[in-house]
């Protein structure tokens, strides 16, 4: 039995596993203490259960993602919103660091990947498919690559590619978090009062809980009076209104389609491929700076707070809901050894340098979570880590949120596509 959803059915569908893994993610206290993501929670449950029905014979579902990509757009045009100038000044060797690291990864995990290959006796090429290709490069850089290496005479490329992308994808969404967490607890790290330009965040409207996780009832009433969740009354401030919504929405919709439109003209005029969700953060960064300036539109940063984080839960939600599981099943046993081994390194990179070299403290906490969760899966799932990271503590990291997308959208491309190529070429 085929089972087919529609647009709507499939919003909805997406809309009750997200909040079925915020509930679970309040409750669990596995969940809560390695915050693991409310959509990875929900997504995958979902993709558990398509595998079950579909591995039984029982039905096949069928799903319309059509609204993932642009609520992603949204998403990164909020995080645009919430940069400044001074704050990417700030953030500027930071982020030099941080790129010299991917950069690394990139470099390590395809030198892995061919070393494993020769080890257990598959094709070289086999390893860069489970490499920078589908782990940092993520599905994307799979369905690319894939087809190339098929030509170049590898037989089940594409399918090695986008299985091991899909492995990375669930693996770097389960660790980021509680690799993150665990550096906290075992630095001793401080956690600021503010991180940032905004400060104390609303988060998953239960911070106060997290915060005081294991705690006494004094302590969470305390925590709750400083931190008021998405679309409650804070002390001293308004609450959001639609007015405020609105503005907001209509701020990041007509820079979702200027920054669109730049990608694309930018596109034909280089030949170079630029997602439209770096456009339009890109134009959000340069909107919010000149919008300080001159004072065009006044934008209250609750409404964009929660704008960003629904849309992040809610296209997150849809990429988790949609995973094909079963690729996973035609992995062979020595495509799953190189796909651990990978997985060992960058822990271990993350704990014992990228974490060291960033700074040791909660800013870097919170690119660890980022690295591991882009390093082998994609910006999106990097940016949901850091989220489920942040909440924990009700304090956002603002410098992470602006370096990390800055970095695993478009920059990392600059060495990684061409080692790719390089070492297809030297391999095949």
């Amino acid at each position: 039995m085929e089972i087919q959803l529609n647009l709507v059915q499939s919003a909805a569908l997406a809309l009750l596993l997200l909040s079925l893994g915020e509930w679970a993610r309040r409750r669990v206290g596995f969940l809560q203490k390695y915050c693991i993501p409310a959509p990875v929670i929900g997504g995958f449950l979902f993709a558990l259960l398509v595998l079950l029905l579909r591995q039984t014979g029982t039905a096949q579902i069928g799903l319309d993602t059509s609204l993932q990509s642009p609520a992603m757009i949204a998403f990164f045009t909020t995080i645009g919103l919430a940069g400044s100038l001074a704050s990417i000044k700030k953030g500027g060797r930071l982020l030099l660091v941080y790129l010299v690291v991917c950069w690394s990864l990139a470099i390590m995990q395809n030198l892995i990947g061919i070393g494993m290959a020769n080890v257990v006796g598959v094709s070289p090429m086999l390893g860069i498919m489970a490499g920078a290709v589908s782990l940092e490069g993520g599905h994307g850089a799979a369905a690319a690559f894939g087809p190339t290496a098929e030509a170049m005479g590898v037989e089940g490329a594409t399918a090695v590619a986008i299985a091991s992308a899909t492995f990375g994808l669930v693996a770097g969404s389960l660790m980021g978090g509680m690799t993150a967490s665990f550096l906290v607890a075992r630095h001793n790290v401080e956690i600021p009062e503010k991180a940032g330009l905004r400060g104390k965040l609303a988060f998953a409207g239960a911070v106060a809980k997290n915060m005081t996780a294991g705690g006494s009832s004094d302590s969470a009433d305390t925590a709750a009076t400083a931190v008021a969740a998405p679309g409650e009354e804070a002390p001293g401030k308004n609450g959001i209104n639609y007015a405020n919504l609105l503005t907001a929405a209509l701020v990041i919709g007509i820079v979702m389609v200027i920054g669109m439109t730049l990608g694309g003209w930018l596109s034909e005029l280089t030949g170079f491929s630029l997602p439209a969700y770096v456009g339009a953060m890109i134009i959000a960064l340069i909107f919010r700076n000149l919008n300080d300036k001159v004072g065009w539109v006044k934008i209250d940063d609750d409404a964009v707070d929660l704008i960003s984080k629904f849309s992040l839960g809610f296209f997150l939600t849809m990429a988790m809901m949609s995973l094909k599981i079963w690729e996973l099943a035609s992995l062979a046993g020595p495509l799953v050894l190189i796909l651990l081994v990978q997985l060992l390194f960058i822990l271990a990179f993350a704990v014992f340098v990228v974490f060291r070299v960033l700074g040791k403290n909660y800013d870097a906490a919170t690119m660890v979570a980022g690295f591991i969760g882009h390093g082998m899966g994609a910006t999106p799932n990097a940016l949901a880590n850091m989220d489920a990271f942040n909440s924990r503590f009700g304090v956002r990291s603002e410098r992470a949120f602006l370096i990390v997308p800055l970095a695993g959208a478009v920059l990392i491309d600059m060495v990684a596509l061409p080692w790719i190529v390089w070492c297809m070429n030297w391999v095949a």
